[in-house]
């Protein structure tokens, strides 16, 4: 008798969506309601069975993992968009007002790194995979002498936190509040308005061990 045969590519397209939303669900689970939220409200939320959440994810550790891994690929991706762009001090602007864009759509995730749940190892290594495209859009705009000289690829963080925190305590009065404050933080990085800094950046060590912090 013959045998009925399948593809399974209806099947691995199924399952990838499966994770999509579950992923979109956590995410927005965390922002909601931080990250003690169960794995059942998650499941509820992305419309799938425990069953298919534990298979894709056997512990809620994996599922932050996968948060944050994808959290760092939306940023890579801006990145990448940003480094097709002629203009690099458009490039540059576009590139921040992005990943403030991301920050605030993925408030929750602060609290997540803060939770420790995740794998620290590996996202030292997301941000590894991060940096040499933040360095290049960086580099472009001081090569085409439109970002101030001093500014290093490690100060970028620090931009991000200092936005986030705005964006953090202003969300529920005014949402869009951080886009003023990164038009300040444009202004004062441009090259024709750079005056001398008190200090210097972080090395990439000191960098590394505040990151480290706030992980842990």
């Amino acid at each position: 008798m013959a045998r009925t045969t399948t593809t399974p590519r209806p099947l691995r397209r199924d399952a990838e969506r499966n994770r999509a939303r579950i992923v979109d669900a956590a995410r927005a689970a965390f922002a909601a309601e931080g990250i003690d939220v169960s794995v059942e409200e998650i499941a509820r939320r992305a419309g799938v069975g425990m069953g298919t959440l534990y298979r894709r994810f056997p512990t809620k550790g994996d599922l932050v993992d996968a948060v944050l891994e994808d959290a760092i690929a939306d940023v890579c991706e801006a990145a990448r968009s940003a480094l097709e762009t002629d203009d690099a001090w458009a490039a540059f602007t576009t590139f921040l007002e992005r990943v403030f864009e991301l920050h605030v759509s993925n408030r929750g995730l602060k609290d997540v790194i803060a939770s420790g749940e995740h794998d620290l190892d590996r996202l030292q290594a997301l941000r590894a995979r991060m940096r040499p495209l933040v360095a290049e859009v960086v580099a472009r705009a001081q090569s085409q002498g439109t970002l101030r000289p001093d500014f290093a690829a490690e100060d970028m963080p620090m931009l991000f936190w200092t936005g986030g925190r705005v964006a953090e305590v202003a969300s529920e009065v005014a949402p869009d509040l951080w886009r003023r404050y990164l038009g300040f933080m444009l202004d004062g990085l441009r090259a024709d308005a750079a005056t001398p800094l008190p200090t210097r950046p972080l090395t990439r060590a000191q960098l590394d061990r505040v990151q480290t912090r706030r992980s842990g």
